[in-house]
């Protein structure tokens, strides 16, 4: 179709076909992205920092030949914490946290009550493994400590009827809802809880930038489905690309 000396073609499917990259395309693209050893380096430190490895950060900082952050956020202190949450001595961590931030669970009520949650949930897996399964203890920790504050917030309420439910089945035959409670997983996920709210409580960075990089990731991942591009996803548990579908 011409109007005046200007040629006006038809559109067609093809002119409006979106681009497809193949994997190889694709990390080719990726390569010419130049990221320096610093920047790796410095997003490694802050990874270790941020999440409590004190261990790691210390080496890491001999074998990379950089300096430790001069805030780096009481890692040891946070690290101790960790590791008493990841073994089940949540009575421990308590302790520990009022130590470093006394003031925390009084204004955070939410993770005060998981924590006392896990606790219960530690004593019930204690019980169901001695050979007096006595559920004594457990029973009076849920009536003092708990109840009282589930009767302030219905959430909190439910949550503890779903604990309180460990105690009517084996701990190896639980029904598929409850299995979550008693898995390891869970004590990683309040450990989780507890770092960032030690760290927002100490005005810092409560998450790994790393963190923040996956999240940003998906986010464009997301855009460029919204845009029908073709191109092959991230599997972030191995870093390979897989095609897309």
């Amino acid at each position: 179709m011409i109007y005046g000396k200007i040629k006006i073609k038809s559109s067609s499917s093809s002119s409006n076909k979106k681009p497809a990259y193949s994997i190889s395309e694709w990390e080719a693209k990726l390569d010419q992205i130049c990221v320096s050893k610093q920047d790796l380096n410095t997003m490694i430190m802050n990874y270790l920092v941020v999440e409590g490895y004190q261990e790691a950060a210390s080496k890491f900082v001999q074998e990379a030949n950089i300096e430790l952050p001069v805030d780096h956020s009481h890692i040891y202190e946070r690290a101790q914490i960790r590791n008493s949450i990841y073994q089940g001595k949540i009575q421990e961590a308590i302790e520990r946290i009022n130590e470093l931030e006394p003031q925390l669970l009084d204004t955070n009520s939410a993770l005060h009550f998981t924590l006392l949650r896990l606790h219960l949930i530690e004593l019930i897996r204690q019980s169901a493994t001695s050979s007096s399964k006595d559920i004594f203890t457990a029973l009076t920790f849920a009536t003092s400590q708990l109840a009282p504050r589930a009767s302030e917030n219905p959430k909190f309420v439910a949550d503890l009827e779903r604990t309180m439910a460990l105690i009517c089945f084996p701990l190896n035959n639980l029904p598929s809802q409850l299995k979550d409670l008693i898995d390891l997983d869970f004590r990683k996920e309040v450990a989780t809880q507890v770092n960032q709210a030690l760290l927002e409580t100490q005005e810092c960075i409560k998450e790994a930038k790393i963190r923040t990089l996956v999240k940003l990731w998906s986010w464009g991942e997301n855009k460029l489905k919204q845009n029908k591009i073709g191109f092959p996803g991230l599997n972030i548990l191995t870093g390979d690309f897989v095609k897309s579908e």
